[in-house]
Formats: structure tokens, C-alpha cells, sequence
């Protein structure tokens, strides 16, 4: 592993697999498993730094496609890096930015060499490749950049999988080799869609390649929850024990709890402040819908377990209240209740498996849990 980074297990669950560990990095160690917040252009949204921090959040995502679109990575660099830039003092990790070009849909070309694309701000063209994406975020400065990847869309035919999978395997080469910072760990992505035989075919690959971590890609993009599962228990007896794990795009409750059963350390989505915006919390009992007329007399909290600003200082009928006036201290509470929710909920599945009752603390979880009113990656 680069030695400006380690990762130890220090807990694993016999029954199920679940680790808990701690990943050290520059800027501070990662208490795993983890749910990490998405500040996609250098910003959770609505949140400030020490608001995150208060949250208890010890990692934080930026994306590389957006923020080499705006406002470059060489302002970024000449204002003293990421950390600088966004003030925080923790770890970062930015995507490759893979996924978002991926997304393109109609505005990209992929070839051997990289992606031709058009800005979805200017449609300006513009390329890249895992060169130009390892250049990026050396220039960001996070502490965990991830190698640039192809993504298969859900579904898709068993050749396509299988040529996007070995296409990633190249380009994972390729970012080894122009990847130079030393204080910061790459990840390679294990991709292969939803085939089994390819998804393990591409651990063993990477994990030959010698990464710092793996990200585990093409997930959660469409497929029912039971097929990712699926692939997730396919793939565990193959990876490497001594590197961390990272289910990328992954952020619903019931899908963490489910990822860290299956052995996952890392985990991030949108989901929480996106919904958060259009007036949906998560609590302990699933989906709730802060706008609708049954709470515009209930005085109770969002969720009287939760230990957030929102859920200590407001009720649901004020914050329906706010919502309906239109009023932005609505969606910024809102924000603060699901960021503080997801980091909560890891923090209790981790002390589950260094206490040996995971498996209790995942039946609990379904007891309380509706799952009429689970999320789906859809929902985001």
C-alpha cells in the first residue's frame, strides 16, 4: 500500500463478513464502515465545512467532471488544493468522473483512447482519458483518487460487459502508470455489469494490479436491489482482505446495511440531500414526506431518535411549514436531518460488528424499518 496511507481490519463479523477498520490517510483516518457525503462541486449542498463537521462526517466526495468544467482544477491547485479551496481539513476523495461522462448519454464517444464528450454547460468539446482524469485530480489534491472506468448501462448483452470490463482493466493500467502523487491512494473500479463470472474475473484482475483500495462501479444503475446483492455476494470471497472496499453510488439505509453484511467498507450517494430539497427525510421507519397535510399539526420531531440540529430544535409542522412557504432553511434542515441520519446509522452498524451482533442489529434495523417506504437510487 502507498505508505502515506494503511488500512487495518480490526473487527470482522464471522457470520456475515462485515469488517470494521480504520482508513489512515494525510488528512486524518476513516472509521470504517462509512457513509461519505457528496459535495459534487466542491460543496455538499446547502452545507458549510464546519456544519459537516459537526455532522460527524470524516470524508467527503467531489466530483472531477464538474469541477474540471468549473472552475478548473488549475484554480483549484493555484488556490492551494481542494482542502483550501473548499475549507476542510479532512479526507477527500473525488471521482473519476467516468460515470458522469458516462451518463452523456448522446453528447459522448467512447474509444480506446478516452471519451469525447460535450459540456452539458456550453457543449463545448472537450476529451478524457485515464491521463487527463489522473492529471485532474492530482491537481484537486485529494487523498483518494479513483482510476477512470467504463460503465455498463443496465441492462446490457454479455459482450458489452465484457468488452467495457476489459476496457477498464486497460484503462486501470494506464492510470497506474500516469498516476505519480504519493500523497494520494488510487482505487481501481471493479466493473463486469451483472454477470457474475465477469464481476469476479474483474476483482482477481485488479487486485493483481496492486490498488490501495477497490471501487466496486456499475451498480445501483437501474437493476433491482436483489441482483445487486447478488453480485456483491458473488464477488466477496475474492477480494483482497487488506484493502478497503467501496460500493460506489450506494447510499439508501437499507442498501448500507446490506452492502456492509456483504463485506463493503465505503459508501456514498446524493440521495440524502437531493431528496432533502424536494421535502423527503429518512428515518428510522422509512420515506417521510414532510409536505404532506398529516403533519401540519404534529409537533413531534422528524425522528425523536435523531440527535441533529433539526430533529433537537424543530418539529414536523415547522418544517412542513417552511417547505409550503417556500423558504430555503427548509431543505437545509431537511439536509442536515438525512447527512446526519446516514453517518449515524454507519456509526452504530460499525460499534454492531466490534460488539459481535450484526446480525441482531440488521434484524432490528427490518423490524422498525418499512420497507413500502424504502428508497430506490431512482428516487434521487
Amino acid at each position: 500500500m502507498n505508505s502515506a496511507f494503511s488500512f487495518e481490519v480490526i473487527k470482522t463479523c464471522a457470520r456475515t463478513g462485515a469488517r470494521a477498520g480504520v482508513l489512515h490517510t494525510p488528512h486524518g483516518d476513516i472509521p470504517t464502515p462509512i457513509y461519505m457525503p457528496v459535495g459534487t462541486q466542491a460543496v455538499v449542498k446547502a452545507m458549510t465545512s464546519e456544519e459537516m463537521k459537526g455532522l460527524e462526517a470524516m470524508i467527503i466526495l467531489s466530483n472531477t467532471y464538474h469541477l474540471h468544467l468549473r472552475p478548473g482544477e488549475a484554480i483549484v491547485e493555484k488556490a492551494g488544493g481542494l482542502h483550501r479551496f473548499m475549507d476542510w481539513d479532512r479526507p477527500i476523495l473525488t471521482d473519476s468522473g467516468g460515470y458522469q461522462v458516462f451518463s452523456l448519454e448522446g453528447l459522448r464517444k467512447i474509444r480506446e483512447e478516452g471519451v469525447y464528450f460535450r459540456s452539458h454547460l456550453d457543449g463545448r468539446a472537450l476529451f478524457m482519458g485515464p491521463e487527463e482524469s489522473m492529471k485532474i485530480q492530482q491537481a484537486l489534491g485529494s487523498d483518494i483518487a479513483m482510476a477512470f472506468d467504463v460503465c455498463s448501462p443496465y441492462p446490457c448483452d454479455y459482450e458489452t460487459a465484457k468488452a467495457n470490463m476489459e476496457r477498464t482493466h486497460r484503462w486501470a493500467e494506464r492510470c497506474k502508470k500516469a498516476h505519480t502523487r504519493p500523497d494520494q491512494a488510487l482505487f481501481g473500479i471493479v466493473q463486469g455489469a451483472f454477470e457474475k463470472d465477469l464481476r469476479i474475473e474483474s476483482v482477481k484482475a485488479l487486485k493483481e494490479m496492486d490498488f490501495v483500495g477497490y471501487g466496486i462501479g456499475g451498480l445501483s444503475v437501474g437493476e433491482p436491489k436483489e441482483l445487486m446483492y447478488g453480485m456483491l455476494d458473488a464477488m466477496q470471497p475474492y477480494y483482497d482482505e487488506h484493502k478497503p472496499r467501496y460500493l460506489m453510488g450506494v447510499g439508501t439505509p437499507d442498501c448500507l446495511i446490506e452492502g456492509v453484511a456483504r463485506g463493503i467498507d465505503m459508501f456514498d450517494c446524493v440521495l440524502a440531500t437531493r431528496i432533502a430539497r424536494n421535502g423527503t427525510l429518512l428515518t428510522r421507519k422509512g420515506r417521510m414526506v414532510i409536505k404532506n397535510k398529516q403533519y401540519e399539526e404534529d409537533f413531534t420531531p422528524v425522528d425523536p431518535d435523531c440527535d441533529c440540529y433539526a430533529c433537537t430544535h424543530h418539529t414536523r409542522a415547522y418544517l412542513r411549514h417552511l417547505f409550503k412557504a417556500g423558504e430555503i432553511t427548509g431543505p437545509r434542515l431537511a439536509s442536515i436531518h438525512n447527512l446526519r441520519y446516514l453517518i449515524r446509522l454507519m456509526q452504530e452498524v460499525r460499534q454492531a460488528i466490534l460488539e459481535d451482533r450484526l446480525p441482531e442489529y440488521r434484524e432490528a434495523f427490518y423490524r422498525d424499518f418499512d420497507m413500502t417506504r424504502a428508497f430506490n437510487r431512482g428516487d434521487a
